[in-house]
């Protein structure tokens, strides 16, 4: 089945000027009918490419700019076979008789999301016998053992900046949906209720506010600078060194070096830090105890950053007012995951949505043209843009995932 094409996707978005990486920081076929598995026609390519990505359904076959879905393929399946490659597209990801699993043993190249994330464990990684490089479209490669690549030789990279804006209108958003207590009011609205009281006793501005990011690189600076205009009382961060000066005076940030002291500062604490062994479980129960009571927290990083019971416990208490994000420890979320439902005393707070932040169709015409630029480059032998390196040859390339 051939992608359906969009128009020239523009360039990755780049980081703002001094901020760095955080360290912590058709027509067609119905869908019922459309295979798991995509494959090339052509059998005798030389090279192998995998793709394991979210299924769109009806929407994608109606927007063809959903171009991070198994239907449309990045929209390079006809480039790949223009130039005499196999391209296997699917998102079966779960269990060793999965489409993933079975093609990796012979995958050259690998193309995730984060969206829909196929974990290539170091399990696997052994078994990838033909294994060279691994693509994330978008940002964010906890779901590859990274440490195994290095040992293995294996590049990975990510499209840096592709959906750092995308992100950062995310964070704001959820901020503020919190802050004005909006989902309960438009679920009175649904259920036919008119009770002003009711969402009002809960309801605040953010102007005034104390703003904290665990994280400020790419999205977190975003995040601050977004907030500038609302006129909090401070911005503040904590990031394993200081911004330079002329970016943190360009937001009035302020650093705070200890973790702890930060979120007892704030009324509103957001993550927007890579997953890896330093933050996996950072928000906890003994952090949340630290939080000013009735804080609220936004997590659009990864959800395994924050421990969902405890996030959950949390919320319960009072101890935060609400929570939002849009990603989950494990992805897609079981039906009975405690932050689907999960409700402050007074039956609010809950802000959380599928993991789509990063995957706006703006965003996604930036991931898919730089994905193929980074395959493109790989079978050139051209050299990578040095930011969407993560792991190169046999070491590290970036600090985005810890100090190594």
């Amino acid at each position: 089945m051939s992608s359906c094409s969009s128009s020239e996707p523009t360039t990755a978005q780049a980081r703002p000027p001094g901020a760095r990486e955080a360290s912590l920081s058709q027509s067609g076929p119905s869908v019922s009918s459309l295979p798991s598995c995509f494959l090339s026609s052509d059998r005798d390519a030389s090279r192998q490419v995998l793709a394991i990505l979210y299924r769109g359904g009806e929407a994608a076959q109606q927007e063809p700019r959903l171009l991070g879905t198994i239907e449309n393929q990045l929209g390079i399946r006809s480039w790949l076979e223009s130039q005499g490659h196999e391209f296997i597209v699917s998102d079966d990801k779960e269990g060793p008789n999965s489409d993933f699993q079975k093609h990796i043993v012979d995958a050259e190249v690998l193309i995730t999301t984060p969206f829909h994330p196929g974990y290539l464990t170091r399990d696997l990684v052994e078994k990838a016998k033909n294994l060279k490089l691994c693509v994330t479209a978008g940002v964010g490669s906890d779901h590859v053992d990274l440490n195994a690549c290095v040992e293995k030789g294996i590049q990975v990279l990510e499209v840096t900046g592709s959906n750092v804006v995308s992100v950062a209108e995310h964070v704001v958003m959820s901020i503020l949906l919190l802050v004005r207590n909006f989902v309960p009011a438009h679920e009175m609205i649904e259920r036919g209720d008119w009770m002003v009281s009711e969402v009002a006793r809960n309801a605040y501005d953010l102007e005034g506010k104390v703003v904290g990011t665990i994280g400020c690189g790419r999205i977190g600076y975003r995040v601050l600078q977004r907030l500038t205009p609302f006129n909090c009382k401070e911005l503040l961060y904590f990031d394993y060194a200081d911004l330079p000066p002329d970016a943190a005076k360009a937001i009035s940030a302020r650093r705070v070096a200890d973790l702890k002291e930060m979120v007892a500062q704030c009324d509103i604490v957001t993550v927007n830090a890579p997953l890896h062994e330093g933050t996996r479980g950072l928000v906890n129960a003994d952090l949340l105890k630290h939080f000013k009571k009735g804080a609220w927290l936004v997590n659009t990083a990864r959800g395994a950053i924050c421990d969902k019971d405890a996030v959950a416990a949390a919320l319960k208490s009072g101890q935060i007012n609400g929570y939002a994000g849009d990603v989950w420890n494990v992805q897609p979320a079981p039906k009975d995951h405690p932050w689907r439902t999960m409700k402050n005393p007074i039956g609010g707070g809950n802000g959380m949505v599928p993991h789509y932040s990063g995957t706006t169709l703006d965003a996604q015409a930036r991931y898919a043209a730089g994905t193929k630029q980074i395959i493109e480059n790989y079978f050139s032998d051209l050299p990578q843009e040095p930011a969407n390196i993560i792991v190169g040859k046999g070491k590290y390339e970036s600090k985005a995932y810890g100090q190594r």
